[in-house]
């Protein structure tokens, strides 16, 4: 800053300088409080957005007395709101941290764990017992130690971790020395992060609801209320969703995809039944060198909501005839048919009425099929040189083949309707043939949907998209770790264990197909 006296002795075209300086500085001033009162707006409006979603959880949750839903709905009911309204609480302490816990009165106390479960001590002490304060140097002397128990779970067997941090003092300058406390992903909760993946792998890849769990944990030696279950579970979602959000950028900058849609039963509270949902899923096409898969959990089957997962990506989608992918397609992406689907139409027809026609087609798909499996390994390049070399031969009698077929079958049968699905679709058929990074067909991401499918018969999404949407974070990554062939009971545990410390710009570290286990 320039003083009084400095300023008199300034002349004009240094006092037009400083003048400059002083507007380009308040100028820069009002930016940084225009964004930080952007901001503000921003996280007000979150947590107002969040306050009401809560009311609404706890008016279902306390008020349901005309609930028309039976033992097991109520069951998952319960479970789901718990869950809900756990990740709420945390993403409004995310927003505006609350007053530590330790200054507020009247805190219920946690109850102790059982004393007959099996303990495992484990020390934490600090890195050196000479006293860091400058001048001092003395040798620390332990004064005592602070203990917390975490619950840890094998299956079938509980343990408890004890913490012991011990207390190191300077006799001379009086300092007061000791580890911190070890981060978890559950500040200040009694679950260690091998608890937690149990959990969470047993309700979305075992398929068990917590219910089930709770009575499993009650002959292991201790009962762990649904409601505390479903608290940890919606707490585990929040932190764990930037790892589904980075694991779909990773997905997005793939060249080629491929898309697929389930339905699955919702649970709407107040409503008392269920409507169809849909879980769509997205993986990186079968021959890319990412192997993982993205799931989105949303109300309808509506094309928007493929629309809005692949915003402006530009590649190569291969999916099904579905009309919901057609306005994606319209905006600059490459459609690329499955001729699994086609030859289905076949398959059906054959089976039902062993159609020489069908049988016809499914003789000579299958010649497509038998170039494929010598072609899995290959290198891209060296896949299309084959195919444009044998495949597409083929490919073309197939299509001479339909077409003067269909001229002699009558419209509206069902071989004419098996016929004009492959016809009208053959430029989408026919794609692979010119590149050799495209698939034949859709059955890999099928095959991403299919654990999914064959669990639903034992648990409901409920109550909210937000239940929904944690289900298909947390699948994501279970599947995606089972992808690359790692246990993911294990995968979960150290990710959860090295999430509260690690950083945010290298949050792709901890993605299942770059994970590599701690090293101890």
């Amino acid at each position: 800053m320039v003083n009084a006296q400095e300023l008199d002795s300034l002349n004009a075209e240094q006092l037009r300088a400083l003048a400059a300086e002083l507007i380009a500085q308040a100028a820069q001033r009002e930016r940084v409080i225009a964004g930080k009162d952007g901001e503000l707006k921003y996280r007000q409006a979150k947590i107002d957005q969040l306050t009401h979603e809560m009311a609404v959880l706890k008016r279902w949750k306390f008020g349901r007395s005309g609930e028309r839903l039976d033992p097991v709905q109520l069951s998952l009911l319960d479970e789901t709101l718990d869950a809900d309204i756990a990740a709420i609480e945390l993403e409004l302490e995310q927003l505006a941290p609350p007053p530590r816990a330790d200054t507020q009165a009247g805190q219920p106390k946690r109850t102790r764990l059982p004393s007959g479960l099996a303990r495992v001590e484990i020390a934490h002490e600090p890195e050196s017992t000479i006293c860091t304060t400058p001048g001092c140097g003395c040798t620390l002397k332990r004064i005592g130690e602070d203990v917390s128990e975490k619950l840890d779970y094998t299956p079938g067997v509980f343990t408890v971790e004890r913490h012991v941090r011990g207390k190191w003092a300077c006799s001379k300058c009086q300092s007061l020395t000791q580890a911190p406390v070890p981060a978890q992903v559950i500040d200040k909760g009694i679950p260690t992060a091998g608890l937690l993946a149990q959990v969470l792998v047993a309700k979305y890849a075992d398929h068990l609801p917590l219910y089930r769990q709770e009575g499993i944990f009650g002959r292991a030696g201790l009962a762990i209320a649904r409601s505390t279950l479903g608290a940890w579970v919606g707490m585990c979602g929040v932190q764990l969703q930037p790892l589904v959000d980075a694991l779909k950028d990773e997905i997005l900058s793939c060249a080629v995809l491929h898309a697929d849609e389930t339905p699955v039963q919702m649970l709407k509270p107040g409503a008392g039944k269920t409507h169809r949902a849909y879980l769509w899923a997205y993986a990186p096409g079968a021959f890319e060198d990412t192997k993982a898969v993205v799931y989105d959990f949303c109300e309808s089957r509506a094309g928007e909501h493929a629309r809005a997962f692949l915003g402006d990506w530009k590649g190569s989608l291969i999916c099904d005839d579905y009309a919901g992918y057609k306005q994606s397609i319209a905006r600059g992406i490459t459609e690329v048919g499955c001729l699994a689907h086609a030859r289905r139409k076949f398959f059906d027809l054959h089976a039902a009425n062993k159609s020489q026609v069908a049988q016809s087609a499914l003789q000579q798909i299958a010649t497509i099929y038998e170039i494929e499996r010598e072609l899995k390994n290959l290198e891209p390049g060296e896949r299309q040189r084959i195919r444009q070399l044998r495949s597409a031969p083929v490919m073309d009698a197939l299509q001479r083949w339909m077409l003067l077929t269909r001229q002699k079958i009558t419209d509206g049968s069902a071989s004419a309707k098996a016929l004009d699905y492959s016809l009208k679709r053959w430029g989408a058929l026919t794609r692979f043939v010119g590149d050799g990074r495209l698939p034949v067909d859709n059955n890999w991401i099928e095959n991403q949907i299919r654990p999914i499918s064959i669990g639903r018969n034992n648990w409901l999404f409920a109550g909210s998209l937000r239940a929904g949407q944690r289900a298909a974070a947390v699948m994501s990554l279970i599947q995606s770790a089972r992808m690359n062939r790692h246990d993911p009971y294990a995968y979960l545990k150290d990710v959860l264990t090295r999430l509260p410390t690690h950083r945010a710009s290298r949050v792709e570290e901890l993605l299942p197909h770059r994970w590599q286990p701690a090293t101890i």
